[in-house]
């Protein structure tokens, strides 16, 4: 983990809990990157996603679990926070519904996807567990 004291932790720290959107990257078989946009919830320790189960990403980590997880820097390329570590998939996790930190920082967000709670869950019903093993903060 990073240092939470200093100003550039400290600031780490509180866009994991309130930025809306990570870039999660996967790869491919054929060693290709491929960075999507997710939906995250940071508890300290972990990312928490939720995917739909055929989506790429799914497969990609069933075949290799290393990711990345990066948020968006700066205007001048600055602010950046950016873990690498092993993800795991949770067929078995309760609904993002079901997960009240999860649901409150996202709920005003569903209905501008086109869909109510209840499809949500359903669509988006794979969980992804990532536990960062390395960050680059500054």
């Amino acid at each position: 983990m990073f240092d939470t004291s200093t100003e550039t932790g400290a600031r780490a720290e509180r866009r994991l809990k309130e930025e809306g959107v990570a870039w999660l990257t996967t790869v491919r078989r054929d060693g290709m990157p491929q960075p999507v946009p997710v939906w995250f919830l940071w508890d300290g320790e972990t990312f928490l996603v939720y995917s739909q189960p055929e989506a790429r990403k799914i497969k990609n980590i069933r075949e290799n679990p290393r990711v990345a997880m990066n948020l968006n820097s700066g205007v001048g390329g600055d602010d950046v926070v950016r873990a690498e570590g092993m993800a795991d998939i949770h067929e078995d996790a309760p609904p993002a519904t079901k997960v009240p930190d999860y649901l409150e920082k996202y709920r005003s967000n569903i209905p501008g996807i086109g869909m109510s709670e209840k499809e949500f869950a359903e669509t988006y019903r794979t969980a992804i567990r990532i536990k960062p093993e390395r960050w680059q903060v500054w």
